[in-house]
């Protein structure tokens, strides 16, 4: 079951993502007159085809897998700098993206041999302008943006290690203003509360507002999540026109704010992660966001098979969110050697 809710959280993000992908970059206005008065509602061509997946789905898959060689180092060796591995790992996604990293990541494992990966889709400035400019593994970026480049890739963080420290240290190493990081921390934080207690999900953020709220430098996004839970508690909905008065999602804050609400409004996945893509804004990763907190709650089951029928990438998505709860629970019930062997040859190295 736990397993299955992961294999939810991530496909459904990534559907999430290639709904939201065609409209990205279009008005409200603009998405109606395409799509008709509902907006869209079924994977549309982008990229050469439907179903495609954007950076954000790209950055996530490689994100989990640094968690996973971080956590498969650590047991091994008794010893792991957790970001530095992540940082290893972004850095061959700047390598898919036919950029030539300062640093010198080691290019291997079956992630990167993924032919699909291979292709530019929209990558953020701030990702990219902070990968290319590193110069340690694990340092954090030198820049002062809070663009929602860190938030949408760590829903994976939810389910290793610390989830908040995790996955702030890991939006920081491309984005340095404080809400940039904080917000995907508590993205990540709320993830591993619905996950290891299955709460409410409006109870699991004000619990993890509890907990992270009163952080330096979170005050733009507490207030800003303060906000929707009360707009959730008053019955308001979010549609095209209040969604654009919260901002349109291109910054952390934002976007965790617009995919937490269609999430707690949703009356089903498909319902809720529709409500995250039809605006005039990030579509594809306030639809991301959703589909994350949305698959996590209802499970891979609750994903319309018209949209999975078409995602890209679909069982790269399923395996790496599989290792994600296998991998842990082998070396929690004691591997026999030829587990060790698989999660030493899968994901052992930087």
């Amino acid at each position: 079951m736990a397993a299955e809710r992961v294999v939810g959280c991530l496909l459904a993000g990534a559907a999430g993502d290639a709904l939201g992908a065609r409209v990205e970059f279009m008005s409200w206005d603009e998405i109606r007159r395409g799509f008709g008065n509902w907006g869209i509602r079924s994977m549309a061509p982008i990229y050469g085809r439907r179903g495609a997946v954007t950076d954000d789905t790209q950055m996530m898959l490689f994100t989990a897998e640094g968690l996973l060689r971080a956590f498969v180092r650590q047991h091994e060796t008794g010893s792991c700098h957790v970001p530095a591995v992540i940082h290893h790992s972004l850095q061959r996604w700047l390598l898919t993206q036919g950029v030539e990293p300062a640093l010198s990541p080691c290019g291997d494992g079956w992630l990167i041999e993924q032919t699909e990966l291979w292709s530019r889709r929209a990558p953020g400035n701030t990702c990219l302008s902070a990968l290319m400019d590193s110069r340690v593994f694990g340092e954090p970026a030198v820049n002062d943006s809070k663009g929602c480049g860190g938030v949408m890739r760590v829903a994976p963080c939810a389910f290793l290690f610390n989830a908040f420290d995790v996955a702030s240290e890991s939006a920081r190493l491309t984005h340095g203003h404080p809400t940039g990081y904080l917000a995907a921390g508590l993205f990540a934080d709320i993830l591993n509360r619905l996950w290891r207690q299955t709460l409410p999900l409006a109870e699991a953020t004000v619990i993890s507002l509890q907990a992270h709220g009163g952080r330096a430098g979170m005050q733009e996004t507490r207030r800003l999540i303060e906000y929707i839970l009360r707009l959730h508690q008053q019955g308001v909905r979010p549609n095209p026109e209040r969604i654009a008065e919260l901002g349109g999602g291109w910054v952390a804050e934002e976007a965790l704010a617009i995919g937490l609400w269609c999430a707690l409004a949703a009356e089903s996945l498909e319902d809720g992660i529709i409500m995250a893509v039809n605006h005039s804004g990030d579509s594809d990763s306030t639809g991301m966001i959703a589909g994350n907190l949305l698959g996590l709650i209802f499970g891979p089951q609750a994903i319309p098979e018209r949209w999975l029928e078409e995602l890209e990438l679909r069982d790269v998505i399923t395996r790496i969110a599989l290792d994600l709860t296998s991998i842990p629970a082998c070396y929690e019930e004691g591997m026999d050697i030829a587990q060790r062997k698989v999660a030493r040859e899968t994901y052992l190295g930087w």
